[in-house]
């Protein structure tokens, strides 16, 4: 990590390990700002992005829980236009030709992304301009999110694929409204984010805790590192949507989102506050691709996806130490997370980069991290 975050590095992270609920590492790297003036300390804020995913898809199975709905229920039972879902079967943007969808969207289907939204995988190229052209996330709120979303056909029969997206999770953010009464982010306050003590977690950062913020970075065309040219990056700690992203939209830092993580480690429950069933954790963390030949993501052949991240089936396929078992996810931004059941292992790694795929990076980390830390273990 110091030589991750040396000169020509990445301006700063935090590494935060523990093991059989006990912190074992946590350190702070580099700087804070582009300025690399600042010192990066351990409770400064990250946008974490994609995982907001896994918080979304525990309030969904906090609600499951208390009866409001099930795993395999259809989206239109509590979503209205979802009735007939369509996909797409040839045609052209300007006139697609459409077919009944072979079955319904469930909410299995939205927290395994596989319920058939254009992903930007082969084939889907009429169904994803389609859908930038309803533009959802130019809603103010969830429900337009979702009114936009239900009128754009689907690129593939639900339960046929899975294709990583982010209309799956905002769909499931309105659910989660409309089981509960409550806006998405009041949920979020009020059943995790309270009872786990996650302080800095939310939508948007206080104006007086704005100075922890973390500056996001970009390869710029010249080859140099700069701010992202986003509101983000001209505003540190602002909602990054208009909506409460159930997505993408949440600020943390490492210390709150170990409390998440530990909270799953112990089967739910945290310093007493109980927030799911073990059996409904071990289930999330049970790889639910199994309709799928071969049942894994798009990203690796040695992953399935539980309810809300990945699960390692293979790690000698997947090139690295770990194990069968192993649950986690990341941010778009170079943060991630892994929780081990097996070794009762929580490690988190957070940068705040924006890799670019079209042009020389600064080099990907997260897989050095994560190999380095299971070489580490001893008995």
């Amino acid at each position: 990590m110091d030589q991750t975050t040396g000169a020509d590095g990445y301006l700063g992270g935090i590494s935060l390990i523990a093991r059989n609920g006990r912190i074992v590492d946590w350190r702070a790297y580099g700087y804070r700002d582009l300025a690399r003036s600042r010192p990066l300390q351990r409770d400064d804020i990250f946008r974490i992005y994609s995982m907001s995913k896994t918080v979304t898809s525990v309030a969904v199975l906090m609600l499951m829980e208390e009866g409001k709905f099930a795993l395999d229920d259809p989206i239109s039972r509590y979503l209205p236009g979802f009735d007939a879902p369509r996909v797409v079967a040839g045609g052209s943007i300007d006139a697609p030709r459409l077919r009944p969808a072979a079955r319904p969207i469930t909410i299995r289907h939205l927290l395994t992304h596989t319920a058939g939204f254009a992903a930007g995988r082969p084939g889907d190229d009429i169904a994803l301009a389609l859908l930038q052209r309803a533009d959802p996330h130019a809603a103010r709120d969830l429900r337009g999110f979702v009114e936009r979303l239900s009128r754009v056909p689907l690129a593939a029969d639900p339960g046929t694929r899975f294709g990583y997206d982010g209309a799956a999770l905002e769909t499931l953010a309105r659910l989660v409204e409309v089981g509960s009464g409550l806006s998405f982010d009041d949920f979020l306050r009020q059943r995790v984010f309270a009872p786990l003590r996650m302080r800095d977690t939310g939508f948007s950062v206080p104006a007086a805790q704005r100075a922890r913020v973390v500056d996001i970075t970009r390869m710029g065309d010249d080859g140099h590192l700069g701010l992202d040219d986003g509101p983000s990056a001209r505003e540190p700690g602002a909602p990054l949507n208009a909506y409460p992203s159930g997505a993408g939209g949440l600020y943390s830092t490492a210390g709150d989102y170990l409390r998440f993580c530990q909270m799953l480690l112990a089967g739910g429950t945290l310093d007493g506050q109980t927030l799911l069933g073990r059996k409904t954790v071990e289930l999330m963390m049970r790889n639910h691709l199994t309709m799928l030949n071969p049942p894994v993501t798009q990203f690796s052949d040695a992953e399935g996806f539980g309810l809300g991240g990945y699960v390692v089936l293979d790690p000698a396929l997947r090139g690295q130490p770990g194990s069968v078992g192993q649950f986690g996810w990341s941010g778009a931004a170079s943060t991630s997370y892994t929780i081990d059941p097996q070794e009762r292992l929580v490690a988190i790694l957070l940068l705040q980069h924006l890799p670019r795929e079209d042009r020389a990076d600064l080099p990907r980390v997260a897989r050095r991290f994560y190999g380095l830390v299971y070489q580490g273990l001893v008995p």
